[in-house]
């Protein structure tokens, strides 16, 4: 299953999960109303169009509690997965990490996010906690976090710990985040009625307790919140079994994919051989119930509303013969292995990342399957530009304080005199103290390479993300009076711009959902016609060699494309890359392929086509792996 398909199917899960929820809340209100037509019939004293006006009453009270619950919990949630991680008790990973075991997490998360072509996310240790647990969430890959226990970095070698992460990013590759969100609000919808009936029951104990006359008054409370509790509660039950079995498959695919990503299937194995075999194994203090499908392990009770199979179970399908007798012997020995192990993988990852070259074999051509399903070539090349560039120029990404100006850097004309003139639109917008940063950083960025300009600028993208909202504006502003300094724009510098605003855009508007597609290609003639061409006229030289590329990518789509020789690449992009959001995930499978062939026409990839492509599929939401020219 691809990345396309992974989408077809995360579609059709929620719409079957709204289905579902909605029966169950059915089932809810009509035993409500059930409750309120014995209690006001008097035994059946009344007639049934008496107490019809009740009845609707409970209906719509019940129905409106339920969807404003739902609805308040979920929109509480899209702020960010930061939400949650910190709801959970997690910590920041800071941008000068002392602790190694932190800057090692920090190191693997950017390295599978540059890998896979997701934005990379908030990073949090939740610190207290001593079991091997890690989750994802947030509404949209723009506003995930990843977090993980303390024990999980102590536990785990830096293979299973990349495991791990590459298991977590599969879910947000997959959609599954958003899936996990709603799932919370609408279960958190039926607890309320439980919660009320809870209250209702109290409150008729405490009434019967302290009354002041002999009647009884509070019996009838103590009932009719007895029934409303036992209703809620088998609702909850009902919906956290739903949830307990669409997330066990995805339990099963995210595996899977850590294992494809990763190419090593003792990645992912040994951290789930590590749970199976340690005394504290998922377990987490500050584990609530209606987090649990989104941990990367739980422990049920039963296997029923269990969110996530058996471990052993995951283990035997990463790693077919394994059996329960070998968990005894792992006891024993890994405790012992772990310490070569992890020296002897912080030596090989060092030796890769000063290799110089990039990863052998990669396969251009077949890139359109890694999407979704990056490979350890993906993850070789994303380490090897993580290591070309100063640790001094990473720590100044990651800062909230220095991340503007590695921006600003990066924007910085090769002509002398240029430079000097954008020098002051940076002191002029920002101020003395942001050029006197740029200027500190000119020293440290002799040796960056223009391949690699941009994943640094996905790095301090999550920095730039927590200024304050007026310096995002100047920031935006100073960004473009660079860019248009020369009267120009490169197609560097309009990926930065298009990937930054877009980035931007979605984490500050969280509660503004990516479009969910339905358009076909055909629907889209004028506009696939225009984006190919656009992408022909910056990879080949003359007006024949266009056409051809752009007749090779009309191919594969598999429909008639218009006549488009407009060169203004940058005028077209800007007007069909929103409406070209809205094709369905077979069409976006079908137009990626096309952009590929058309690149491909020449057998070249230069550095300008690779960036094209990448701001491309990032605003359509297609996530594509990073691409050695």
């Amino acid at each position: 299953m691809n990345f396309f398909e992974h989408q077809d199917r995360a579609r059709r899960q929620t719409r079957w999960l709204v289905i579902a929820f909605g029966l169950a809340a059915l089932g809810v209100i009509i035993a409500i109303d059930l409750l309120v037509y014995l209690f006001f019939s008097e035994g059946g004293q009344r007639s049934l169009a008496e107490t019809v006006p009740m009845l609707t009453f409970s209906s719509l009270g019940a129905a409106g509690l339920i969807s404003v619950s739902s609805l308040y919990r979920t929109v509480s949630l899209r702020g960010g997965g930061a939400k949650v991680a910190l709801e959970m008790g997690g910590v920041p990973v800071g941008a000068d990490e002392r602790d190694p075991l932190r800057r090692r997490l920090r190191n693997v998360v950017e390295e599978i996010s540059l890998a896979s072509g997701v934005p990379v996310p908030d990073i949090y240790v939740l610190e207290q906690e001593a079991g091997i647990n890690a989750f994802a969430a947030g509404f949209t890959p723009a506003t995930a976090a990843v977090a993980v226990t303390r024990g999980t970095l102590e536990k785990l070698s830096r293979e299973e710990l990349q495991g791990v992460i590459a298991h977590e990013f599969s879910h947000i590759l997959n959609g599954d985040m958003r899936l996990n969100i709603r799932m919370i609000g609408m279960l958190f919808g039926i607890m309320v009625i439980a919660l009320i009936g809870r209250q209702i029951y109290y409150s008729g104990l405490h009434s019967r307790r302290f009354r002041s006359s002999g009647k009884d008054d509070g019996v009838g409370f103590v009932a009719i919140g007895l029934a409303v509790m036992a209703v809620g509660y088998i609702g909850m039950f009902l919906t956290r079994w739903i949830k307990a079995g669409i997330s066990r498959k995805r339990e099963y695919l995210a595996d899977a994919s850590a294992v494809q990503f990763t190419r090593n299937p003792e990645g992912i194995g040994g951290a789930l051989k590590r749970i199976a075999i340690d005394d504290v194994g998922v377990v987490m203090d500050a584990e609530v119930e209606e987090f649990s499908h989104m941990m990367f392990g739980t422990k049920s009770l039963t296997q029923m509303f269990a969110t996530h199979p058996p471990i052993l179970d995951r283990i035997q399908r990463v790693e077919p013969g394994f059996r329960e007798e070998e968990l005894e012997q792992l006891r024993e020995n890994l405790q012992r292995k772990r310490a070569s192990i992890d020296k002897a993988s912080e030596e090989e990852m060092a030796r890769e990342r000063n290799t110089e070259g990039g990863a052998g074999g990669f396969d251009f051509g077949n890139i359109v399957e890694k999407i979704g399903n990056p490979t350890q070539n993906q993850l070789f090349l994303a380490a090897v530009i993580a290591a070309s560039i100063s640790e001094d120029l990473h720590s100044a990404a990651r800062s909230t304080e220095w991340a503007r100006e590695v921006v600003f850097l990066l924007l910085l004309h090769d002509d002398k005199e240029m430079r000097e003139q954008q020098k002051l639109t940076i002191a002029k917008n920002m101020g003395g103290q942001s050029l006197q940063h740029v200027e500190h950083l000119e020293t440290m960025a002799g040796g960056l390479l223009k391949a690699h300009r941009l994943p640094l600028a996905e790095i301090a993208f999550p920095a730039l993300k927590r200024r304050p909202p007026e310096d995002i504006e100047k920031l935006k502003k100073t960004i473009n009076a660079l860019i248009q300094a020369d009267g120009s724009v490169d197609v560097f510098e309009y990926a930065l711009a298009k990937m930054l605003q877009q980035f931007l855009n979605e984490t500050l508007n969280p509660a503004k959902e990516p479009l969910h597609g339905k358009k076909t290609l055909q629907d889209m003639k004028v506009e696939t016609s225009l984006l190919l061409n656009a992408v022909a006229t910056l990879g080949h030289q003359d007006s024949v060699s266009i056409k051809e590329a752009v007749v090779a990518g009309s191919g594969v789509l598999g429909i008639e494309t218009l006549d488009s020789s407009d060169e203004n690449w940058k005028k077209n992009l800007d007007s069909v890359l929103p409406k070209l959001d809205r094709l369905n995930p077979k069409a976006k499978e079908k137009l990626v392929s096309a952009l590929i062939k058309t690149v491909m026409h020449d057998h070249e990839v230069t550095n300008e086509e690779a960036e094209i492509l990448r701001v491309i599929c990032s605003c359509i939401h297609v996530p594509l792996p990073i691409i050695s020219p």
